[in-house]
């Protein structure tokens, strides 16, 4: 039985019990059922709407899937399902909650992994931790929020 026709029964034996609707408890039981009556209809409204909406939000979702796919191919779902900080999913080290960018970077002389952030990054070349070979790279794919913001001003 659904909101609105429970309200409705309650309406219906309200009026089978022939309650005066001049006295107070009358009136008092009368307001109530109207109350009831109108949150019912409210409720089946909103739950309506709701319907409505999650099925808006799937669309949209299966939208911006395709979207995803298009751009990121099928490297973005590996790297989408890595929850790890650091892991071998993508070849990344993905950084911290802060916002640090770090990369994993496999030095070609000796095959040591390691892990180069932003600064080094932003320089350009590091020294291997192992062999000390210069490694240089560039990278242009990053943009701090923070120095866009200066360039602005």
């Amino acid at each position: 039985m659904t909101i609105t026709e429970k309200a409705a029964y309650l309406k219906g034996l309200a009026e089978g019990l022939d309650l005066d609707k001049d006295s107070k408890e009358g009136k008092l039981f009368a307001a109530i059922i109207d109350l009831l009556d109108e949150m019912a209809e409210e409720v089946t409204s909103l739950d309506e709407d709701l319907v409505e909406l999650a099925e808006g939000l799937d669309a949209v979702s299966e939208d911006l899937e395709d979207v995803e796919e298009i751009i990121f191919g099928d490297d973005y779902d590996e790297y989408d399902e890595c929850d790890d900080d650091e892991c071998d999913c993508c070849g990344h080290h993905h950084g911290d909650d802060d916002g640090d960018f770090e990369v994993s970077v496999q030095c070609p002389a000796c095959d040591t992994e390691f892990v180069v952030d932003e600064d080094a990054l932003a320089d350009g070349e590091i020294e291997c931790p192992n062999c000390g070979e210069l490694l240089e790279f560039e990278f242009d794919g990053y943009e701090d929020e923070d120095a866009e913001e200066e360039n602005k001003d």
